[in-house]
């Protein structure tokens, strides 16, 4: 049976959803207008005042925000309330240049919960279960999203943070903990660490997992469900817009829900900027519009996925977005080719190897080289050097037919590519571009 944490927004009308987009919508830019100097210049700059957006289809009008207007305008540019009124900040695992830092009110952090709340109930969450959250806590966005979701649920909520395996199934074991919220790279950890303890599915009390923060495959999602005995539910979110919960998957995993009563999506061509019809591939953009203190309009993700209003059987009305196939930034370009880390893991899992794996990309005499470093299981570890050769060659044919280029591969001993226990680090990039 479904559950809803608030069924009558989440099963709205598509009717009431256009309505409350359209009137938070103008509400929202009006907000902004008064209270953004940055993003009302970038208005001006277009001939827009507030007047010209009456709802919802005149979205397409406003200008775009990104990455760099959010270092330019670091740290206070962008809020949308005085501090007095912000009670707190996040802040991203940003690898270059400035972090980005959002601000929130008391208001903003009780609708993300709100978002979050959503996303354990429709994993099957109740009043009953026990919530473990091996998110990072502190300045990432993981760890209290689905903490505050889970108190809303009313869970009994274990705040472990991530790290400390061990510890971690032993308060799985001992305090019977239904749900797991964590990076996917680390619940498949602690999916090995419980194989390697000689622990079946069937001994672990899990039964549904929700994981995000990092790309991941279907192939990696079979893989964990199989280990741990549990169905594992995506989760989507940016600390540009809150956090963890601006999406998430229902009871048929296939692509997640947005909280369309917070955020209106669009999917633009990356290139171009201009607004793709529903179905097509291309850039995910979001706008808040229930947010006070950091209400980004037409924020540009970087991720690229589809949109979906196909009537959805657990009974939400709320647009669905695909898995992100990958980014716009992220992208590697090697000798001219688009390859998505998302690819090779595919080929990876398809073949049987865990997700333990690293990309190396390097430059040598102007050429891209193009290595996989891919770890063997304990059953497949052999010291047959013609074995190991063969098994090489397979997953090269494998990743040449995905990619279109050839990529050499490593197979390496169990345990040796150093475990994360926040984002795994995939790719290494040592081409000087």
């Amino acid at each position: 049976m479904e559950r809803y944490y608030q069924p009558e927004i989440e099963c709205a009308s598509r009717e009431q959803i256009k309505a409350w987009q359209d009137e938070r919508l103008v509400k929202q830019v009006q907000h902004v207008w008064d209270n953004v100097p940055y993003y009302r210049k970038k208005m001006e700059e277009k001939g827009l005042t507030p007047a010209d957006i009456k709802s919802s289809d005149d979205l397409y009008k406003l200008p775009f925000l990104t990455k760099d207007d959010l270092r330019q305008a670091y740290p206070y540019g962008l809020m949308g309330k005085p501090l007095k009124d912000c009670v707190r900040i996040q802040s991203t695992s940003g690898t270059t240049g400035k972090r980005v830092v959002a601000f929130y009110t008391q208001h903003d952090i009780d609708l993300w919960e709100d978002c979050c709340a959503r996303a354990i109930m429709a994993a099957g969450g109740t009043d009953e279960d026990v919530c473990q959250v091996s998110y990072g806590y502190g300045l990432f966005t993981g760890g209290p999203g689905l903490n505050g979701g889970s108190h809303k649920v009313g869970c009994l909520t274990i705040p472990t943070s991530s790290g400390n395996t061990e510890r971690q199934i032993m308060f799985i074991q001992d305090l019977s903990a239904t749900i797991l919220c964590c990076t996917p790279s680390y619940a498949a950890y602690i999916g090995e660490t419980m194989k390697e303890m000689g622990l079946t599915p069937d001994q672990i009390p899990l039964k549904a997992g929700i994981f995000g923060a990092e790309a991941w495959s279907e192939e990696m999602r079979q893989d964990i469900q199989n280990t741990l005995g549990i169905k594992a539910y995506d989760i989507y979110g940016l600390t540009e817009l809150s956090g963890p919960g601006v999406s998430f998957e229902c009871s048929e995993q296939t692509g997640m829900h947005i909280n369309e009563d917070h955020f209106i999506a669009e999917i633009i061509d990356p290139v171009t900027g201009e607004v793709l019809p529903e179905g097509a591939k291309g850039e995910l953009v979001f706008t808040s519009i229930t947010k006070e203190a950091f209400p980004l309009l037409r924020y540009r993700t970087r991720d690229i996925c589809t949109l979906s209003r196909k009537p959805c059987s657990c009974g939400r009305t709320h647009v669905r977005m695909s898995k992100p196939m990958g980014r716009s930034d992220d992208m590697l370009i090697i000798r001219g080719v688009n390859v998505f880390p998302s690819q090779i893991e595919a080929v990876l899992l398809n073949a049987g190897y865990p997700a333990n794996y690293q990309i190396i990309i390097d430059r040598v005499k102007s050429t891209d080289t193009l290595d996989v470093q891919v770890e063997m299981t304990p059953e497949m570890f052999t010291d047959n050097m013609g074995e190991i050769k063969k098994r090489q060659s397979e997953l090269e044919a494998g990743l040449r037919s995905m990619l279109g280029i050839s990529a050499r591969v490593v197979l390496v001993a169990p345990k040796t590519i150093t475990r994360s226990e926040g984002k795994a680090v995939r790719v290494i990039d040592k081409r000087k571009i």
